[in-house]
């Protein structure tokens, strides 16, 4: 990631991240905008055949590279929950497909013949 412009005001600054599409930038820049201390926040691609991004934050007055860096520790735990959210899902979804089968095995299951004999 490199710091784009002059670097008089911090609290405004332009990101370029180098590698990356709209995938990371549009999920970072609604982390961004949930910030209250975010006043402003885009991105663009400059090229489609380039894989690079700029983000653009205007703060409140905190150093712009501050809050992004936050921003990006936010996004990583929020992708944290959701897999560990889906994880546990798909566990809970096999366990109950096998007490389904276990189930219709039983019921499939020929009973004992009664003994008639006494």
């Amino acid at each position: 990631m490199m710091e784009q412009g002059p670097h008089q005001n911090p609290s405004a600054s332009t990101f370029s991240i180098a590698e990356e599409d709209h995938t990371l930038a549009n999920s970072l820049r609604f982390v961004l905008n949930k910030d209250p201390r975010v006043t402003f926040c885009g991105y663009s691609i400059p090229h489609p055949s380039e894989a690079i991004v700029n983000i653009r934050v205007q703060t409140t007055g905190d150093h712009a590279s501050v809050v992004l860096k936050d921003s990006c520790h936010k996004l990583i735990s929020l992708c944290e929950h959701v897999r560990y959210t889906f994880d546990d899902a798909v566990e809970e979804f096999k366990q109950q497909k096998k007490a389904r089968e276990k189930n219709a095995q039983q019921k499939k299951a020929p009973s004992a013949p009664m003994d008639t004999s006494e």
